[in-house]
């Protein structure tokens, strides 16, 4: 190499040292007197062209006072670039100008540096705005912000499944939210990798820029994104960092609110191409640790991304450069605008109801740039917007969607893959659209078969709003408004452990069950069905006691009655130890209700049941459902089963759920009002009682109230509406366990003793 540098140049090195690279390898030159940085690539024709091109955009930016960026030294022959022998190779090569100095990685960063680097690089801008290169513009990067479709293929090489669903989150808000505004923005050319190692800065200066490497004319905010990405994704405080930057920035060149507005996306977008981009150099080339120096600082950005409301980076932003935010509409002219179309039958959660804009997996955004640790919500299963399922749903909706009446296959493939998780002889599926209606089905259904009426139900149970929804939901038919008991229904006590009537028994299931089979004996004509949840919700999130369904199950049946679990809260893993309920009681029912999680907040519903079963309501009138079982609820379906498997969310539910008990626990140790924690994996109850265990429900409503304005949320539940529930989507994390006890012990501390 030194006689080819000798030949090439005339430069005489002293000292030839190899510098680390990711696509090309570099060498630092010393001579007697000077020292250059000498760059070799794989010959390509392409790479001769854009090598010219940058080395032209180098000498466009030249101050010949104080240069910034480093100056192409010319061959001997008069080229920048040239192709030549080194060593035993053949190499495209050039050499550039030595900049000395520290680089910001290796230094102590301040704020007024921030400024400086935010009025550096708009200067830069500014000079590069006079340049063109149609070489540099005709270029298809990878690492170009507008191109991150490119590197789609990459997210497979990913191999943590939690990863990779944050990054394909945000490809979606991608191509949501920021592919349709491209051709809007003003472009440019860009620098496109302002990062801490190609920087170099002493106390409060800007010394140089290096490594034009990745210049790409590109909209002109994606150096800005870009920039502030790596110039704050190892602090802890993003806006301390980003703002001083932003603003020095601004007063160079004005940035427009569109602009701002896509700040965000765009800083998640090219930590998304890091991350990428490293999973796939790991595969090529799983020595070099280069490629993957900046990978740690970049997960930790992208989960810190999740827990921000894209809309409070957006007006903090607007706020810093002084611009002007649309108007906001408040709380109270929403819930106004709701009244005017909704009765107030329909109810809203808390004192203050929350505006929702958008969510996260566990997190939810409001309308002003609040994000809500959703500590409640199990509807979305599998997390809120997970990018497979909003995928399944968004493709097959492009594709097909229809009725059962036709024949296509994600109707049995959705429907086998739901069954290999049941048992054997539950092989019949009844696709409708909610749990309620699932409900209402099985009934339907178990009078069928059994040719009788009556329906045993539990106290305080709820299993839907149709009217036979309400028939068999005590929750419903016994509340003051409510339509009262029918004849038709048998009401059994509730079997809870705590402060029930066998509180300290040694086997109170049995006993409970014991009772309820003697209510079933004094029913002449016999017994159509069964219903039950194995863990009743509405009843305050109490588990049925160990031994009733198995004591009480085979007396349901002698009596002529089906045995139906209805698992539309408990299914799907939830309970972490099982996948059913019912299973945690070891029973087998006759038919299982699903409903809410099934498919992630896409309606969808099911009644699963045997061959048997099935063929007594065959002999009946036709069924059909105009939306159940159609291929977008399979795909949705069949993507959700799929989720809690790659990402081994039932395992999650088991480790975080046993967590959060513990900490639950610990804090009933320390709280006398804390009268009960109870629940299995991530459905949790937590009953609140006074000094003579006498449900404390406004200590409960303060409690689920007062998390809110601390965006947790929780909600409450049991026929004191005395029981904090808690039953977060599958993804919830062991810290977010954490903030939500430290904040129910802080609230507990709030409330007089």
């Amino acid at each position: 190499m030194k006689e080819a540098i000798i030949k090439a140049f005339g430069i005489q090195p002293l000292e030839i040292k190899k510098l680390n690279g990711y696509e090309n390898e570099n060498y630092l030159i010393k001579t007697e007197d000077a020292q250059y940085i000498f760059k070799t690539y794989p010959a390509a024709i392409n790479t001769l062209s854009l090598l010219n091109a940058e080395g032209d955009a180098l000498l466009h930016l030249q101050n010949k006072k104080d240069s910034k960026t480093p100056v192409p030294i010319p061959f001997l022959s008069g080229e920048y670039v040239k192709t030549i022998d080194v060593g035993n190779e053949t190499k495209t090569c050039r050499m550039l100008s030595f900049l000395p100095g520290k680089f910001l990685g290796e230094i102590t960063p301040n704020k007024t540096l921030m400024g400086n680097l935010g009025a550096f690089l708009a200067n830069v801008n500014k000079k590069l705005e006079s340049f063109h290169s149609d070489a540099i513009r005709a270029r298809d990067y990878e690492w170009d912000l507008q191109n991150l479709q490119l590197n789609r293929k990459y997210i497979s090489a990913i191999p943590d499944p939690k990863q990779r669903r944050i990054v394909a989150y945000f490809f979606q808000k991608f191509d949501l939210l920021v592919a349709p505004c491209i051709s809007e923005l003003r472009k440019a050319y860009i620098h496109s990798d302002f990062n801490e190692w190609n920087v170099l800065a002493e106390g409060e200066q800007v010394l140089g820029l290096i490594d034009f490497g990745d210049m790409v004319y590109s909209p002109l905010i994606n150096e800005v994104a870009t920039a502030l990405t790596y110039l704050s994704y190892d602090k802890d405080s993003f806006f301390d960092w980003a703002t001083p930057f932003l603003e020095a920035y601004h007063n160079v060149i004005p940035l427009k609110r569109k602009e701002l507005g896509l700040l965000y996306y765009l800083i998640a977008t090219k930590l998304c191409i890091s991350v990428c981009q490293s999973a796939n150099a790991r595969l090529l080339q799983p020595e070099n640790k280069y490629a993957s120096v900046s990978e740690k600082n970049a997960w930790k950005m992208l989960n810190m991304l999740l827990v921000l409301n894209p809309i409070s980076v957006e007006n903090h932003f607007i706020d810093a450069l002084g611009l002007s935010k649309e108007k906001t509409i408040d709380v109270a002219q929403k819930v106004k605008t709701r009244g005017r179309h909704f009765s107030t039958v329909l109810s809203m959660s808390y004192k203050r109801p929350i505006y929702m804009s958008g969510a996260a997996f566990q997190y939810m955004y409001d309308g002003y740039g609040n994000t809500f640790l959703d500590a409640y919500n199990n509807i979305p299963h599998v997390g809120h917007s997970h990018p497979k399922v909003v995928a399944a749903g968004q493709k097959q909706m492009a594709t097909l969607n229809t009725n059962t009446r036709y024949l296509y296959d994600l109707l049995s493939e959705y429907a086998e893959a739901l069954l290999q998780r049941l048992p054997k002889k539950l092989n019949k599926v009844f696709f409708v659209n909610s749990g309620s209606e699932a409900n209402d089905l099985a009934i339907r259904m178990a009078k069928k078969h059994s040719g009788k009426e009556n329906i045993m139900v539990l106290e305080h149970g709820y299993h839907g709003h149709t009217q036979t929804g309400i028939d068999i939901s005590d929750y419903k038919f016994n509340n003051p408004k409510g339509q009262g008991q029918k004849n038709h229904i048998i009401k059994a006590p509730i079997p809870k452990e705590y402060l029930g009537v066998f509180e300290g028994s040694e086997q109170p299931g049995v006993l409970y069950a014991k009772d309820a089979v003697k209510l079933l004996h004094n029913s002449e004509d016999g017994i159509a069905a069964f219903i039950a949840e194995p863990i009743v919700g509405c009843g305050g999130q109490v588990p049925l006691a160990p031994g009733y369904l198995k004591t009480l199950y085979p007396e349901v049946r002698k009596n002529g009655g089906l045995c139906i679990s209805d698992e539309v809260q408990t299914g799907f893993g939830r309970l972490g130890s099982v996948f059913w309920g019912f299973e945690s009681h070891g029973v087998e029912p006759d038919m299982v209700v699903i409903g809410k999680p099934m498919g992630n907040g896409h309606p969808m519903g099911a009644v699963i049941t045997s061959e048997e079963v099935a063929g007594s309501f065959e002999k009946g009138v036709e069924f059909f459902s105009s939306f159940g079982g159609n291929p977008v609820s399979c795909a949705i379906g069949k993507a959700v089963l799929e989720v809690i498997d790659e990402e081994k969310l039932q395992q999650n539910a088991l480790d975080v759920g046993a967590y959060y008990i513990s900490l639950l626990k610990t804090l009933q140790k320390e709280d006398g009002r804390i009268g009960d924690v109870r629940g299995e994996g991530l459905f949790l109850g937590v009953e609140l009682i006074n000094e003579k265990r006498v449900p404390n429900t406004d200590l409960a409503q303060f409690l689920k109230n007062e998390l809110r304005k601390r965006h947790v949320l929780i909600s409450t539940d049991g026929p004191a509406d005395s029981v904090i529930k808690t039953k977060p989507p599958l993804v919830f994390s062991k810290e977010n366990a954490d903030r939500v006890a430290s904040e129910l012990r802080r609230a507990l501390k709030m409330w007089p003793a």
